[in-house]
């Protein structure tokens, strides 16, 4: 348990973040006074003292911590000048806010004896930080020594979010006027996994309504295409995802397919993408299906090679299924292939990750993600986690350097990251791919500078007004039936944005 009193700021969230990279599985409880009885814990008081010297407002931020043995940590920092002008300065908050929780990071730092590989970040877009710096005209040197002595990334970590950035700045500064992308939702998979919390359905229990999910969604689709027209909007990027959009019949997946380029011009589409994703839902009709259609990048995804891992986390195939999948879809001269890879599945140690990654290497796919375990909050795995053995963050971070070296060595570059809450080891998802073959949709989706309408149950619009510094969401609802009952007023969203 973790007992926390705040004192002269209200910054709870970013606190609570903070205290959960050390604290992972701990209860943070607010109290509010300093004299506690307490068994068993850590009483931790954070605290901010604001004065005005000589016309400047600045702050003195202390923690102390004292454990369930009546031991006192104080932490008392360096006044820090962090407003000039005004005191309700928006710059001065983000300031001050970042600063909160730099200082609780060193305290914790120095009580845990223990650093994380992320410093600081919590942020699932490290990247974004980096880019900033590009944005100043900071030079490397720069932007290493802010990464290692403000944010506290270690050295790896610093290189590899710089490299990453750079890789994503050339994709971003390919970026023309009034472009967009398009992410369409398919909400079905054969099974759910274990780890999954994202919106999908089992296909054998919604099979009766994929036909009207699929009629709903043409009408977004047309709509859509319609909108993009008026407004003189050019298409970057289309990523056709879910669930597994691959486990809905061949007819419906073609009626889809005639649809999207029906609708929507291809004058300046760079990348069409479609996760096959599960090869348990890949077919020759399927795969010929996608080869006559615009498509010029796929999925499979195998998670692991390990059949028992895959029989654990709740999929229907064998690795066997996986090489066959993957080998058919290049005999339909698929020549820019993703596969995703998760280190750190339930039960797994590193030689069994090692053994992934060789199987992967034997089939040679042009992009390679590497996901690291996290535990979904609406996941079963979360809801069933004293069932499963869990994965020791330093075994995971022995997979994901394992990973950057075996995937290096196959010639792939690491392009795009992103972080996520309760991941294990505090690391990151990373993709890889060979240099020309980085995926537009990944980037642009990542770092949100550009607009990404998002069509079918659960899609999430992202309307970015990058002159303002700024992001407005407009959502979908969730579930199927609700969205094909709905489907008027899913459009009329769209229609009413800005």
């Amino acid at each position: 348990m973790i007992y926390l009193k705040i004192e002269g700021h209200d910054y709870q969230y970013g606190i609570d973040d903070i205290l959960k990279l050390f604290f992972r599985d701990e209860t943070i409880l607010p109290v509010q006074e300093d004299d506690i009885n307490f068994r068993d814990g850590i009483f931790i008081k954070n605290a901010i003292e604001r004065r005005e010297i000589d016309g400047k407002i600045v702050f003195e931020l202390s923690t102390s911590i004292r454990d369930s043995k009546g031991e006192v940590s104080s932490f008392s920092l360096d006044v820090t000048e962090i407003v000039k002008e005004s005191k309700e300065s928006r710059e001065a908050e983000k300031v001050l806010k970042w600063e909160i929780k730099r200082q609780l990071y060193k305290a914790l730092v120095q009580y845990t004896k223990e650093e994380m590989p992320w410093g600081m970040l919590t942020g699932i877009r490290p990247a974004k930080i980096v880019h900033e710096m590009l944005d100043k005209n900071f030079g490397k040197e720069q932007i290493m020594e802010q990464l290692k002595n403000y944010y506290y990334l270690s050295s790896k970590k610093a290189s590899l979010v710089y490299d990453v950035a750079l890789s994503e700045k050339a994709i971003l500064d390919n970026t023309g006027p009034n472009m967009v992308s398009l992410y369409i939702g398919i909400p079905f998979c054969p099974t759910r996994c274990l780890y999954c919390s994202f919106t999908s359905n089992p296909i054998k229990k919604y099979e009766k309504m994929v036909e009207s999910y699929i009629a709903a969604l043409t009408r977004e689709i047309r709509s859509v295409g319609e909108m993009l027209r008026d407004r003189d909007l050019k298409i970057q990027s289309i990523y056709i995802g879910g669930g597994t959009p691959t486990s809905i019949d061949v007819q419906y997946l073609g009626k889809l397919l005639e649809e999207i380029e029906k609708n929507f011009c291809f004058d300046f589409v760079q990348e069409y993408t479609l996760e096959a994703g599960r090869p348990d839902s890949i077919t020759v009709e399927k795969l010929e299906t996608i080869a006559k259609s615009k498509v010029n990048r796929i999925s499979i995804n195998p998670q692991t090679m390990k059949d028992e891992t895959l029989l654990r986390i709740g999929r229907s195939h064998t690795s066997d299924d996986i090489i066959e999948a993957f080998k058919l879809a290049r005999k339909f001269k698929f020549d820019n292939i993703n596969m995703d890879i998760i280190a750190g599945l339930p039960g797994e140690k590193l030689d069994d990750f090692l053994f992934t990654l060789e199987e992967v290497k034997k089939l040679s796919p042009e992009n390679i993600t590497v996901h690291t375990m996290s535990i979904k909050r609406a996941s079963r795995l979360n809801e069933e986690r004293n069932n499963y053995s869990l994965t020791e963050g330093t075994e995971v971070a022995r997979m994901v350097d394992a990973a950057y070296d075996i995937i290096t060595g196959m010639g792939l570059i690491p392009y795009y990251l992103y972080r996520q809450k309760n991941i294990l080891g505090n690391l990151e998802n990373i993709g890889y791919a060979m240099p020309g073959t980085e995926s537009i949709y990944n980037v642009q989706i990542m770092e949100e500078r550009q607009t990404i309408f998002a069509l079918g149950a659960g899609a999430v619009t992202k309307v970015v007004y990058p002159e303002e510094n700024r992001i407005e969401r407009i959502f979908n609802v969730k579930n199927v039936e609700e969205y094909v009952s709905r489907i008027d007023e899913m459009i009329q969203r769209k229609k009413d944005m800005e």
